[in-house]
């Protein structure tokens, strides 16, 4: 009886787990959709403000992420304020755009704000454009190669003195953002002029143009505009009640600003050089490792950082070198022939280091002058010197007296006292020695030296 229960209970309860999820999982959207009865939508206001790097890519993708899995946020606002990018941050930020599942509604704002260069890319790829008045937008030609020449002197082939590689980065980029105007339904043709000619727009412009949807003076504004015409966002729940929304503007929080703050190319610039210095240091004069320990450390945050960066291995390589031979000029006398190539090598390594033409993401020229300077000194002379102290005589200690030359104070066979460094110390010797006789300590044993007479060349 009690082995055909046991069997029953085997049989049956999978049965029984699964109804009991079954029931878990209705319980819980009844009290999923309760809760969204019960409290009201919020909308979060994502904010751009300065150039686009991986620290506001991080920031994008993850509240994106975020608001797409609440089913309390109806859409989501991005602010835009930027002068441009780097195109890879661009790409994933506009990746995530086209894939949210929630209508996104970009607009420039505040007034007085711009977004060019890579800002368009992303105005174009919202569900909804909207800007602020006195904005900006376009110029979104790649920088590496400007805008096309359009020159008066009848040449057949305007441009002649673009490279292939050029024309294909141009090209590329004027197919990505008419796709973008395409499937936006937006003006496609005045988006390859942005591209290709750098043009430029106004908000006024920019919605006569048909470049944008709408023009609002703040987040609020722009939301009210939506209530009175929710067709006019594509993607939105016709079900979603807006006039009871808040509005929510989310800041990035420590880690995205440890992120930017590190990812800024002038702060990990110096970090790797904190990191190389400090190891270079710690193998040079062993010490109890805060020189090693601050190195590794400083190397690691710039490790992590610069492979977030378009970063430039011949640059790096470079780098390298130059501190490499600035080492040897320390060890080995070159009368200057490896400190001058190690400079020349460390400054073109240094402005080399990171790829990208715009100038938010490349190295500052005074900072790499400052610590080419440094670098020289740091590594010549003050390297140059702890490789000298280490091969030179030591001063003190056992070490110092072994070898040492003392003087006979009686003369003495077997057991006397001798005098070194102003000192009287206990000396033993196999061979007769005199008075005021100089000797040579060739051992000590505790406090007593062994001593032997000095062999006189001929």
């Amino acid at each position: 009886m009690f082995l055909r229960r046991l069997f029953l209970c085997f049989l049956f309860s999978p049965l029984l787990i699964w109804a009991g999820q079954l029931s878990e999982q209705s319980m819980s959207e009844q009290s999923m959709s309760e809760q969204s009865r019960s409290e009201p939508s919020t909308i979060p206001i994502l904010t751009i403000n300065g150039a686009i790097g991986p620290s506001v890519r991080d920031y994008l993708l993850e509240h994106i992420s975020r608001s797409n899995q609440n089913q309390q946020v109806p859409l989501i606002i991005i602010t835009l304020d930027t002068p441009g990018g780097l195109v890879s941050s661009l790409r994933d930020i506009n990746k995530s755009i086209l894939e949210s599942t929630k209508p996104i509604v970009c607009l420039v704002y505040p007034k007085g704000a711009r977004a060019a260069s890579a800002g368009t890319y992303i105005l174009y790829a919202c569900h909804h454009a909207a800007m602020a008045p006195a904005t900006t937008l376009g110029a979104a030609t790649p920088v590496n190669i400007g805008p096309n020449p359009n020159s008066n002197d009848g040449s057949e082939d305007k441009d002649s003195s673009a490279s292939a590689m050029e024309k294909k980065i141009l090209n590329d980029s004027i197919a990505y953002i008419r796709s973008l105007a395409q499937l936006r339904g937006r003006n496609a043709d005045w988006a390859e002029l942005a591209v290709a000619e750098a043009a430029t727009l106004t908000a006024t412009e920019a919605l006569k143009e048909n470049v944008i949807n709408a023009l609002a003076d703040s987040p609020e504004a722009l939301i009210e505009q939506i209530k009175n015409n929710p067709a006019q966002l594509s993607g939105l729940d016709p079900q979603i009640n807006l006039q009871d929304v808040a509005l929510n503007v989310i800041e990035p929080d420590w880690r995205h600003q440890f992120i930017g703050t590190i990812t800024d190319p002038n702060i990990a610039y110096i970090l790797l050089l904190i990191g190389i210095y400090g190891l270079i240091l710690e193998f040079y004069s062993p010490g109890i490792g805060v020189a090693g320990v601050t190195g590794v450390i400083a190397l690691l945050i710039a490790t992590y950082a610069l492979q977030m960066l378009p970063l430039s291995f011949s640059g790096m390589g470079l780098l390298i070198v130059g501190i490499g031979l600035l080492v040897a000029e320390a060890m080995v006398p070159s009368f200057g022939v490896l400190g001058i190539g190690g400079l020349i090598a460390f400054v073109i390594g240094s402005i080399f280091l990171i790829d990208t033409d715009q100038v938010q993401f490349q190295v500052s020229i005074p900072i790499i002058a400052a610590f080419a300077l440094v670098s020289v000194l740091f590594l010549v002379f003050c390297l140059g010197f702890l490789w000298r102290n280490r091969h030179s005589q030591v001063v003190s200690g056992k070490e110092e007296i072994v070898g040492a030359e003392v003087v006979v104070v009686d003369d003495f066979t077997g057991k006397g006292q001798v005098i070194f460094n102003g000192e009287q110390w206990s000396a033993n010797s196999i061979q007769p020695l005199q008075k005021d006789q100089i000797v040579k300590v060739t051992a000590i044993k505790g406090l007593v030296l062994t001593v032997n007479p000095i062999q006189v060349k001929e």
